[in-house]
């Protein structure tokens, strides 16, 4: 049976998909044991030459969109005419997308909480020292842009645990065969010197060492070993989140769409441009010298002298400007189709849509935004688990220092609030209709724009209040 449609199906029966990245451009590396691939460096020198030339080019063309330098609008092809405008408007929805994302998720920092008292001190501490709430907004943005972020635990020189952001175009975790998909290694790899001087170097994380190559050379990076150091955290101190199932970012599904749209301002602003620079037509003889049309032309005035015919009549003349015509309802209903397309299958809101203009309650916008809400659901559970491994690491290396107790670092649980508009009047009335009364305490910390510090304010007023009662005693008296 013939195919309906080359565009659906090949030739060969083959479906006919074109894919923006390779197969391979996200996938997770695999290895028996550590001990062969450290007897097998060739091996390791296989999957870092396979990130750069596979995983790279879409981790920087990721990396392009959100930074505003849209791919496919600034290397497509000039216009076939010369002298015609040739504008490139980029337009920054995957910066939109994400920082949504990111603002959304941890807008509100997350909350860890503990049973014990003083492991939840001891949690409060370091979370403190490595400053969480600024690493957790990192690696969120990390993860709506590439899919997937990385972080490196790392005991510093003043003896402090500390945690650092690795970027993913130099990071990936290697994983065991089995179904559980234990964590074999990691590897980071940068470039080092400048000139001929220059070179990458490549750090091996095991379970308790940490392995260091170079390699000056770029086409196969054959690694020459340099030395072994160890660290204590009794396990792979890389860290790896996952944006979902996919690793997929969360603006990487509409490049496409972005690229549309990108091409369809672009051409309404050529249009508009090459509108200034439209053709004159004129019916009819005139007596019009080519310096006197130049002339003419520079001070925006069109003076025609008609020929006169036999009979002493002047003949008739028309002019007017010959330019391509734009179907304005059109263009602008194509190009809004594609901007509610971008935010449908990104799931979030287009803020100048009026559905989401006014005052509105965190509950209406909920249900707005129900998607955003599965989506949000799915990174959170992904994220606890990954944060889990992170307080895993934590708690071993500080049992050996006896900074805590190992099982201090266990049964934490994570709170996140959704950063969305809330209505403290709608919520206050519900509760006081309910028949419920409030301290004046609690009263003062619910309305944070217009008591800043509760505890000095309810001083404050206590004071005042004894103040009262001393004047009222004294004039009694």
């Amino acid at each position: 049976m013939s195919a309906t449609s080359d565009f659906e199906r090949a030739i060969n029966g083959t479906t006919n998909i074109k894919r923006r990245f390779s197969t391979e451009a996200n996938i997770q590396y695999t290895y028996e044991s550590l001990d062969e691939l450290l007897n097998n460096t060739s091996d390791l020198s296989a999957m870092i030459k396979h990130h750069i030339e596979h995983q790279q080019p879409r981790l920087k063309e990721l990396d392009d969109y959100y930074q505003g330098n849209n791919t496919t609008v600034s290397v497509m092809k000039r216009r076939k005419e010369d002298d015609k405008a040739d504008h490139r408007a980029r337009h920054n929805y995957a910066k939109y997308v994400s920082n949504f994302m990111q603002g959304f998720l941890v807008g509100v920092p997350i909350v860890m909480s503990h049973p014990d008292d003083a492991a939840q001190k001891r949690i409060d501490e370091v979370n403190k020292t490595i400053e969480s709430d600024a690493l957790n907004a990192d690696l969120i943005l990390d993860l709506s842009i590439y899919g997937r972020a990385y972080e490196l635990v790392h005991r510093n020189q003043a003896d402090q645990t500390m945690v650092y952001l690795s970027s993913p175009l130099e990071t990936f975790l290697i994983y065991d065969n089995t179904i559980e998909k234990n964590i074999v290694a990691g590897v980071r790899y940068i470039t080092v010197g400048y000139g001929n001087d220059k070179k990458v170097k490549v750090m091996l994380y095991t379970p308790n060492k940490i392995h260091t190559y170079y390699t000056s050379n770029f086409g196969d990076y054959n690694l020459t070993f340099d030395h072994t150091s160890d660290h204590p955290f009794g396990g792979v101190p890389l860290n790896e989140h996952s944006n979902n199932r996919f690793r997929q970012g969360d603006f990487e599904n509409v490049l496409d769409l972005i690229d549309l749209y990108d091409a369809a301002q672009s051409d309404t602003a050529n249009y508009m441009t090459d509108l200034n620079d439209a053709m004159l037509k004129i019916i009819g003889n005139v007596e019009l010298s080519s310096e006197e049309a130049k002339e003419m032309k520079k001070s925006n005035i069109i003076l025609l002298k008609p020929e006169q015919n036999a009979e002493g009549k002047e003949g008739n003349v028309e002019a007017e400007y010959i330019y391509k015509q734009y179907d304005v309802s059109g263009v602008e209903s194509y190009k809004t189709r594609l901007q509610t397309d971008i935010h449908k299958f990104t799931n979030t809101p287009d803020m100048t849509d009026e559905n989401f203009s006014g005052q509105q309650t965190g509950e209406a916008m909920k249900y707005k935004l129900f998607g955003l809400e599965q989506i949000r659901i799915n990174k959170e559970r992904l994220f606890k688990r990954s944060l889990n491994r992170r307080y895993q690491l934590i708690g071993e290396v500080m049992s050996l220092a006896s900074e805590a107790k190992r099982e201090e670092f266990a049964g934490i649980t994570y709170k996140f609030t959704p950063n969305l508009p809330r209505s403290t009047k709608d919520a206050i009335e519900m509760f006081n209709n309910l028949g419920g009364e409030l301290s004046q305490k609690t009263k003062l910390k619910i309305i944070p724009m217009v008591v800043e510090d509760p505890e000095e304010e309810d001083k404050l007023i206590e004071e005042e209040r004894n103040k009262q009662r001393q004047a009222s005693n004294y004039m009694e008296n």
